[in-house]
């Protein structure tokens, strides 16, 4: 691949320091005024200000940025890209105030997405979250993890995970796979809740022997999997060498982030009704505090503590949440915005949270999640003056140019 250099940045911002970035070093970030960026063989080879002659040579394909500004690019680390089906009919339900687990104890919700997933095939599923991936990477994503758990059933779970994998070897964006079969208790099982945890650490084994997967989610809340039954799952995933994350503490303080840290899980995610003394254990911890401010928005339900989590110590990620029932969008963007007005976080600490610690989160640290001379060469050029510019200019795409391992593909 020829090197490629973008001049004329009108600023670059990225992180810098290791991650996972917590307190005083998420307001820290590298920022550097008429930049250039050198890229080759889909890795960063140099950047700076001003001069990019050194680097310059007959066969570079030069790029002016025209005065744009540039960042990493974005990394979604909560996604349930593949299903079937939409969830519009219980809008209006949620508008009355219809909580939104009695929707799914009535067989909505989740239930409902699961019968339409159940009902679709490769081609329609892939189809389906290949037109979300797109527009999700016109926003700004790089990488992203994705979900199963609108399944239930071993061969639907893995008909998912299929998708997931189709989709990380035909599009640019970096896809990692999540199972979860602990996503609700499938209608079949409505009476026998402990005959399908039974099924779920059974079909745990072959989770692991299709490859498709490399961590393992549990919904840990009242009314779907309680803590001891969060355990049998976390401990067989465990053993079987999955990385382990929950989705805690969303709806009711039930003590899922303290359980999380316990079995070192690389994230605990939503955590709107977390309790102080979980934030200390987390603090205490490497295990991520992932944030769906999206999913609050849309529910109208209270945000996570963020600024106390972070004045704790705590280590957070911001994500999407993208998924039919809670958070049916694909504008990342937007998520940030919700992050800095609803969240109070400061653009700095917005800029970590969608970049270098997700990236850790998801072990892709290494190559992923900052400006780093030997990271893979992903980018983002916006066409706004400044950073604060994207979280005060909500509800519009300002992302002009996308680059994922050198390559321009938006």
């Amino acid at each position: 691949m020829a090197r490629t250099i973008i001049y004329n940045i009108k600023t670059l911002y990225t992180p810098y320091h290791q991650p996972p970035v917590r307190k005083k070093n998420l307001c820290d970030i590298k920022t550097i005024s008429n930049a250039y960026i050198v890229m080759e063989d889909s890795k960063f080879i140099a950047f700076g200000e001003n001069d990019y002659q050194a680097y310059w040579n007959d066969s570079c394909i030069l790029i002016d940025a025209k005065g744009k500004i540039c960042l990493p690019g974005f990394i979604d680390a909560h996604t349930h890209l593949v299903h079937a089906g939409s969830r519009e009919d219980e809008f209006a339900l949620l508008r009355k105030g219809v909580p939104y687990l009695d929707i799914l104890r009535s067989g909505g919700g989740i239930l409902s997405t699961v019968e339409a997933t159940r009902k679709a095939g490769i081609e329609e599923l892939y189809l389906q979250a290949k037109r979300s991936l797109d527009k999700m990477m016109a926003y700004g994503v790089v990488a992203m993890e994705a979900k199963s758990g609108y399944g239930l059933r071993l061969e639907d779970e893995l008909k998912q995970l299929h998708v997931a994998n189709l989709l990380n070897n035909d599009h640019p964006v970096r896809i990692l796979s999540t199972y979860m079969g602990a996503h609700a208790y499938p209608s079949e099982y409505k009476n026998n809740h402990q005959g399908y945890i039974d099924s779920l650490l059974l079909d745990l084994e072959k989770i692991k022997q299709s490859k498709l997967a490399q961590a393992v989610d549990v919904f840990c809340e009242e009314g779907v999997f309680g803590i001891e039954e969060t355990k049998q799952i976390l401990s067989k995933a465990k053993e079987l060498g999955f990385q382990v994350k929950l989705h805690a503490d969303e709806i009711q303080a039930m003590g899922g982030a303290k359980l999380g840290v316990l079995y070192g899980a690389v994230s605990v995610d939503h955590l709107m009704a977390t309790s102080d003394e979980d934030i200390i254990e987390l603090s205490q911890s490497n295990t991520i505090a992932n944030i769906l401010p999206g999913t609050s928005f849309f529910l109208g339900k209270p945000y996570a503590n963020a600024r106390k989590m972070i004045d704790e110590g705590v280590a957070i990620a911001v994500a999407s949440d993208y998924n039919p029932g809670s958070c049916p969008t694909e504008n990342f963007q937007l998520i940030t915005q919700l992050a800095a007005n609803f969240l109070y976080l400061q653009e700095e600490e917005i800029l970590h949270a969608v970049t270098i610690n997700p990236a850790f989160q998801l072990g892709l640290a290494d190559q992923k999640g900052s400006i780093e001379v030997g990271k893979d060469a992903d980018l983002l050029l916006l066409d706004i003056p400044n950073l604060s510019y994207l979280f005060y200019h909500f509800g519009i795409n300002h992302v002009s140019e996308v680059w994922i391992a050198g390559k321009r593909v938006i």
